[in-house]
């Protein structure tokens, strides 16, 4: 009569103690924790069992030097307090160490072609097994085009194309979104408060918002470029309410939305009862600004998500154009009609 193997009382367990209570060879345990395909379904789930009720975590440097794999994800990012960019990096690192991958973050104090190329050439020296590079600015694109092509690198934001390598919110839509909105609500005197426009987004962002007044056979108007902070915002929102010439705004994000929004209630404008405010990104607090701020929202944990999935699968020798994730309009209270349609 066979007894039931009982977990060793090591403080610390090994591969061998797994392998004891597991009842299979060390090679086994070893070939499991690789990720072999030639292990019986049964027996990896006896062997992953036994990991679980020692609470064995193998040794990565060893692991490292038996697949040549480092189990690493290079991340380059910026080193910015922006909810966008900040949200995003969280999201990917999170994904990584869901999908039990290590991350190495470069954050950037300021994105340059050779501060890019800096950031690149320090993770490849890592041996990461891929890169995923969170940087919307134009020099990420000319970085990413000339790269080498023996290592993964995965673009998140900085792509609207949704083509080859690159993970994002479809920017265009959301911005189409929310001039749209402002539209049926009766708005035509609409301006646009844009992002820094050497940044893709930015880009996208203007591009939706012109899409959106000439398909309504509205001209739009040149924006006023901001730099994504409320300082900026407030700047421009001063500028605005002295126009008085327009009853909507749709700002390229919430942070300058929320400069726009202190501008305006400064200046005794009523909002939305003399200008309507859209933004976008749908930070934490935007629910709760007074007035409660109309946003397009961005998925960004599923944003993460998608970049580590394109990683493995690219990792593993399959490629396949992952779609924009769609973004969504939140209607809230900084919006109604204009006063000569209410």
């Amino acid at each position: 009569m066979s007894t039931q193997p009982t977990p060793p009382t090591a403080s610390k367990p090994v591969m061998a103690d797994v392998a004891r209570l597991a009842g299979v060879s060390h090679q086994t345990v070893s070939r499991v924790i690789n990720g072999s395909a030639s292990i019986r379904p049964a027996t990896k789930a006896r062997v992953e069992q036994a990991i679980e009720e020692l609470g064995y975590r193998p040794n990565t440097a060893a692991r490292a030097l038996v697949t040549r794999r480092s189990g690493i994800i290079g991340i380059v990012g910026t080193n910015s307090a922006l909810y966008g960019p900040s949200s995003i990096q969280r999201s990917v690192q999170e994904a990584a160490r869901a999908a039990g991958y290590f991350s190495s973050l470069v954050p950037l104090a300021e994105v340059t072609l050779e501060s890019l190329r800096d950031a690149l050439d320090h993770l490849t020296r890592q041996s990461v097994e891929a890169i995923v590079m969170i940087a919307a600015q134009e020099d990420a694109l000319e970085v990413v085009h000339s790269a080498h092509a023996d290592l993964p690198l995965v673009v998140v934001e900085g792509d609207l194309s949704g083509r080859g390598l690159s993970v994002g919110v479809d920017q265009i839509d959301g911005a189409r979104q929310a001039t749209a909105y402002l539209i049926e609500l009766g708005h035509t005197a609409i301006e646009h408060v844009a992002g820094p426009l050497n940044w893709t987004e930015a880009k996208g962002r203007q591009t939706g918002y012109e899409q959106a007044m000439r398909d309504a056979g509205l001209t739009p108007r040149k924006p006023c470029e901001g730099d994504w902070t409320p300082a900026r915002g407030y700047e421009i929102g001063r500028e605005l309410a002295r126009q008085g010439d327009l009853t909507a705004v749709f700002v390229a994000n919430d942070q300058m939305a929320i400069g726009v929004l202190h501008a305006f209630a400064e200046a005794g404008l009523s909002v939305p009862g003399d200008i309507s405010v859209v933004g976008f990104d749908d930070i934490p607090e935007a629910g709760f600004l007074i007035p409660a701020l109309t946003t397009i929202r961005q998925d960004f944990h599923a944003i993460g998500r998608r970049a580590m999935d394109l990683v493995m699968a690219t990792l593993e020798g399959s490629s396949a154009n992952v779609p924009l994730l769609p973004p969504e309009l939140i209607v809230r209270a900084s919006t109604a009609p204009p006063k000569e349609s209410s």
